[in-house]
């Protein structure tokens, strides 16, 4: 992997990171962008504002940003979205992003995320298609 960031892939950037963590926020992010990747196989992986994972298709799915005691999983436009599993428990104040705290030991169920992903993924090409017409 290149030094410089500028001339590393999103992707390798987002394996270091996940290496970097090397504890259970590592391990939790993995899995999380493996069902993203499963969910949303054209899904393009991005880094950006100085080091956050971003997953898009069509525009922002949600971002992975790791902290201390929980791994974030914000999504773009969230509160457009039907959660039945109640999968979104931080960022509910707002009117546009919701968010998914993930703290050790915690799991969270792979089909209803994923269905969660897609969804995210369809509400974007919904908008892209509108905006074209």
């Amino acid at each position: 992997m290149a030094n410089d960031p500028s001339e590393t892939s999103a992707s390798d950037l987002i394996d270091a990171r996940i290496a970097e963590l090397g504890d259970w926020r590592g391990k939790t992010l993995a899995r999380m962008r493996s069902l993203i990747c499963d969910a949303v196989p054209e899904v393009v992986e991005e880094w950006k504002w100085r080091g956050v994972p971003v997953w898009s298709d069509a525009g922002i799915l949600c971002t992975g940003e790791t902290y201390k005691a929980v791994v974030k999983l914000t999504f773009a436009k969230g509160a457009s979205l039907d959660d039945p599993a109640k999968l979104f428990n931080s960022s509910l104040e707002g009117n546009t992003r919701r968010a998914i705290d993930i703290h050790e030991g915690e799991e969270i169920d792979a089909d209803a995320f994923k269905t969660l992903i897609r969804a995210a993924a369809d509400l974007n090409h919904a908008g892209k298609k509108k905006k074209k017409s």
